[in-house]
């Protein structure tokens, strides 16, 4: 399967999307597990999931002077992936999206049509929560990138990518850090703190955040509606049928669109 049509790269089609139920203590470690279903399955992959507290580091953090030290004090807390940015904090009240597929005719010049399609899509299921969101970049925020989406110039989602070969497969991994009903103010001091203890004097401010708690807070049950309109609309190019959940595990499977887009 490949997301290549006529020169522009498209998102392909999920068919359903899983929602982990309980908190992922290694969900980088899970990105790369589902990379390499994609591989081998030669299919898409969709995962909603939130990981335990602590923080994600771009791996040139841990050629960092004081990373041993840091890393020996907060054990699993910390996690390294392999795409660039900026630390990122994991916890309650953010949502992390993990997209996978094989991409056998994309190229590397794709990237930045990657991270668009994705874009569209995450603002089209925010706008079914009443909320605007445009990509921009945010300064002062933590992961800053072209790419982020904003709420009135304030950071709402953080996106990355992976690309890696599985022998003759290319696989891209696209990903997305939602922030849900975590606070704003609460997340950046966790960022400065290990940003501190990392040795740079880089403070990220808090005024640079929202969440959708804060832009659709007369929204009743915010997170179990974004959940499912997030599965809707990264579902819906299969043909709506009735929603059903099937067990697996510690997920929940989003089969189809619950209602037509």
């Amino acid at each position: 399967m490949s997301p290549v049509h006529d020169g522009a790269v498209k998102l392909p089609p999920f068919g359903f999307v899983c929602v982990h139920e309980h908190p992922l203590a290694a969900g980088i470690e899970r990105e790369a597990e589902w990379m390499a279903a994609a591989a081998h399955g030669e299919r898409a992959f969709a995962h909603l999931w939130q990981g335990t507290p602590g923080w994600v580091v771009p791996r040139r953090t841990t050629a960092l002077a004081h990373w041993d030290d840091v890393a020996a004090h907060h054990g699993s807390a910390l996690q390294v992936r392999r795409s660039g940015g900026g630390l990122v904090p994991q916890g309650p009240g953010i949502w992390n999206l993990s997209l996978a597929w094989p991409a056998a005719g994309a190229t590397a010049a794709d990237m930045h049509a990657v991270y668009a399609a994705l874009c569209e899509a995450l603002a089209a299921a925010f706008a079914r929560l009443g909320v605007r969101a445009t990509p921009q970049a945010v300064q002062g925020s933590f992961c800053d990138g072209r790419w982020n989406l904003a709420v009135h110039g304030r950071k709402l989602v953080g996106t990355a990518q992976a690309w890696r070969r599985f022998g003759a497969q290319q696989v891209v991994l696209a990903h997305a850090l939602i922030i849900v009903g975590a606070d704003p103010v609460a997340l950046t001091d966790r960022a400065n703190a290990l940003e501190a203890e990392l040795g740079h004097d880089r403070p990220y401010r808090a005024d640079t955040l929202t969440s959708l708690a804060r832009e659709a807070h007369d929204l009743i049950d915010l997170e179990a509606r974004t959940l499912e309109v997030l599965a809707e609309q990264f579902a819906r190019v299969v043909p709506p049928r009735p929603a059903k959940e099937l067990d697996d595990g510690d997920a929940r499977i989003r089969d189809g669109a619950a209602r037509p887009g």
